[in-house]
């Protein structure tokens, strides 16, 4: 029996807000410390801690009574923390993830899209970015905890769940941009016998089949598989365009004891996209026009675009020598291939005149070799509790550029009146040598010390060494680079309850110095590596129905970039401040939340220009939200409504902040249908992206994750146009 109403809770909710609001004698003090820039950060974070005690007091007065619907999307454990599947309530850093049920109610098929429904992600980037800070190729993406190359849009049909941790993270994997670590997590055999058929139908004659089956082999469950085929092919949304994926994945398992499981895997990925829009450059003095029309032929051509190739064999050995002690040693083998042949118009005046040229990708293969092993386990020295943490990680990269390689020129054209050039001869992508080998190992020792309770606090510090060569077409040296450094991160922890929980992390992370590139004075030349730095206060609550939390945060680090005397250099440093709330579960019985907000304040100081020093960063918007909204009819508990609402506002175009880009809203709407046919579960879906047909700029990104220039502009990227994706999902 309910003996609350919804009117009684909410007054309660309101009467405990105004209660606040009169005696708010710290919200005065906020204003009066923080300056104008830092009080929308302030005062966000203080909402949403205001929010979720007044909700956490409403639950404890009437949960009791209330049925609860479970939401499907709401993500309690993570693998992305080298301490082994970790509860995110627990875990003292901002983090986000997007499981399965989620990506495939969406109908998201990369994990580009993925990233959309995380605000602290900006951009549309195979090579993603937390916190306004771009990530290295290899070192912030992983599968199951094992380094991967960031360069394949991969596929969300091969994964479980998308896990993010935003910020610097050296300390737990080796050195890395202060990006974000990006874990993508396999799908593993399931328990009982899964047999699944998936038909989806993307908008201008592109389909696709999906078939995913797991389970175990014999009655004892010793031998457990996990089978995903996907095909898919044809045009999509602009004339004489393709879209095409192919996916073969296997995990295979091994129960040898209770205590001891083989874990293998292996996947081959082709992607294809061809005729899409190329991305947008600028020349000097040039700025960003209005997002024209994606879909108008010309800004792309019909031979040119992407041909990837990408074959990965894993396995993972675990094994549990008690109930507190765990051993899990893993491997990975990568071959990512690239046949890039993608356009590039660069702006050559505010005319909208442009260049087109093509096949400007400089690496057409990567190599990884990636391992980790882990040691965890608990113990007690007297009444403190440890959990500790014994591990190293490592990768050995190579990359392979085409002995001739781009940019191929097409030929002239307007914004107003593109043209369709004639094909050009391309380079060989697989004439190529290896041309950067690259090898980084860690040692990292970890311990979660729990005093009480209610108060810990962790420390994690990772040894690592770093280690390049760069070699020429007859595979001379010419360029040699060694480096070693230890990367902290240090945090405290505070159970108010046991739903509940506050911290304050400080991160010291190591990352691989760039190469001076082309044209500068000292092109070739690496340089020492760089040190970024964060602090973090965040809080976290668990409801029964929604979890909740915030993190307000600074990143420092150096900044590189070609100076007027044609050195490459650090020249100056990035300090970005800003704010993260997010939300995932259930507000009613009948209405589902995934998203939230992120706020950020990026500048560059002490460039030694006037044109650029105190200025915003390039590409960046100060606000990005997202919020994914699903209504479960009650008078027809088989229907499903869905709306997702992506904003960001305008970001700078360049990096004297003389010219902005326009910020953008998309909206899109989506319905479910679920029943039983036959003893058959079958599930229809029908979503419309950017319902409202809006043009704008997705991404503006520097020409490197550094910038290489700091009075230069960067390369835009038009979004996606309206598009109608519908499946039927069939559960044998």
């Amino acid at each position: 029996m309910i003996k609350h109403s919804a009117y009684t809770i909410k007054t309660r909710i309101s009467d405990k807000i105004q209660n606040y609001t009169i005696d708010s004698k710290y919200s005065k003090y906020y204003l009066k410390v923080f300056n104008k820039k830092r009080n929308l950060v302030v005062l966000s974070f203080a909402t949403l801690t205001l929010f979720s005690s007044q909700m956490a007091y409403a639950e404890e007065n009437t949960e009791k009574d209330l049925l609860v619907t479970l939401s499907p999307y709401r993500v309690n454990k993570i693998n992305l923390t080298p301490f082994g599947k970790t509860s995110v309530l627990d875990t003292p850093y901002s983090v986000d993830a997007v499981p399965v049920a989620l990506s495939k109610n969406q109908q998201l098929i990369s994990v580009r899209e993925v990233f959309r429904l995380i605000p602290s992600i900006q951009g549309e980037n195979i090579r993603p970015q937390t916190r306004g800070m771009q990530a290295g190729v290899v070192q912030n993406t992983f599968i199951d905890g094992l380094n991967i190359a960031a360069t394949t849009d991969y596929p969300t049909e091969q994964f479980e769940q998308i896990e993010v941790l935003n910020g610097p993270s050296g300390a737990l994997y080796g050195p890395t941009s202060p990006a974000g670590t990006f874990n993508y997590v396999l799908k593993r055999p399931t328990e009982k016998n899964l047999r699944q058929i998936n038909v989806q139908y993307l908008s201008k004659n592109t389909w696709s089949g999906h078939i995913d089956v797991g389970g175990f082999f014999d009655p004892e469950k010793k031998f457990g598989y996990r089978l995903n085929l996907l095909e898919q092919d044809g045009k999509y949304y602009i004339k004489n365009s393709q879209l095409k994926r192919q996916l073969a994945s296997l995990a295979f398992d091994v129960h040898f004891s209770p205590d001891t499981v083989l874990e293998t895997n292996i996947s081959g990925y082709h992607y294809v996209d061809m005729g899409l829009p190329g991305t947008f450059a600028l020349a000097s003095n040039v700025n960003f026009p209005t997002a024209p029309n994606p879909k108008t032929v010309g800004y792309g051509q019909s031979y040119a675009g992407d041909n990837n190739k990408t074959f990965i064999v894993s396995g993972s050995l675990r094994h549990d020598f008690n109930a507190n002690w765990h051993l899990k040693a893993s491997i990975l083998r990568e071959r990512n291939d690239r046949a890039s042949t993608a356009i590039n118009n660069t702006l050559i005046n505010n005319e909208g005149d442009y260049k087109s040229t093509a096949a400007i990708t400089t690496y057409s293969l990567d190599t990884i070799l990636s391992e980790n092993v882990t040691l965890n386990g608990s113990l007690h020295t007297g009444s403190v509790a440890h959990s500790i943490l014994l591990g190293t990680s490592g990768f050995f990269w190579d990359r392979y550029t085409p002995y001739q390689k781009g940019p191929v020129t097409l030929g002239t054209a307007s914004i107003n009146h593109p043209q369709i050039f004639s094909e050009p001869t391309f380079p060989s992508f697989t004439n190529r040598y290896r041309s950067v080998h690259t090898t980084q190992q860690s040692i990292t020792f970890g311990d979660k010390i729990e005093f009480t309770p209610q108060w810990a606090i962790q420390a994690v510090a990772s040894q690592s060494w770093i280690s390049t060569t760069n070699y020429n077409k007859s595979g001379g040296v010419t360029g040699h680079y060694n480096a070693s450094g230890i990367s902290p991160i240090a945090s405290l922890l505070y159970k108010p309850k046991q739903n509940m929980t506050a911290y304050f992390t400080y991160s010291n992370s190591l990352q691989q110095g760039d190469n001076a590139p082309t044209g500068t004075r000292n092109a070739g030349e690496s340089l020492s590596p760089y040190r970024s730095t964060q602090w973090e206060i965040g809080y976290k609550i668990n409801l029964n129905r929604i979890n909740l939390r915030a993190a307000l945060y600074q990143i420092r680090r150096p900044y590189a970039y070609i100076g007027a005397d044609g050195y490459y250099a650090l020249h100056g440093n990035q300090r970005n401040r800003g704010v993260e709330i997010m939300a995932d579960g259930s507000i009613t019985r009948y209405l589902t939340v995934y998203g939230g907000i992120a706020l950020l304040d990026p500048e560059v100081h002490n460039t030694g220009s006037a044109l650029t020093n105190d200025k915003k960063v390039l590409g960046l918007s100060p606000v990005v939200f997202n919020a994914l909204l699903e209504y479960h009819l009650p008078i027809m508990p088989s229907v499903t409504l869905t709306a997702d609402i992506n904003y960001a506002n305008r970001k700078p175009g360049n990096y004297s902040n003389t010219d902005y880009v326009a910020g953008y809203t998309v909206a899109n709407l989506g319905i479910r249908y679920s029943r039983e046919v036959r003893g058959t579960h079958m599930t229809w879906r029908l979503n419309v992206n950017n319902i409202t047909d809006a043009h704008y700029w997705a991404n503006i990104t520097p020409s490197s994750q550094n910038g290489y220039n700091s009075t230069g502009s960067g390369t835009g990227t038009l979004g996606a146009p309206r598009s109608v994706r519908a499946s039927m999902q069939v559960d044998l």
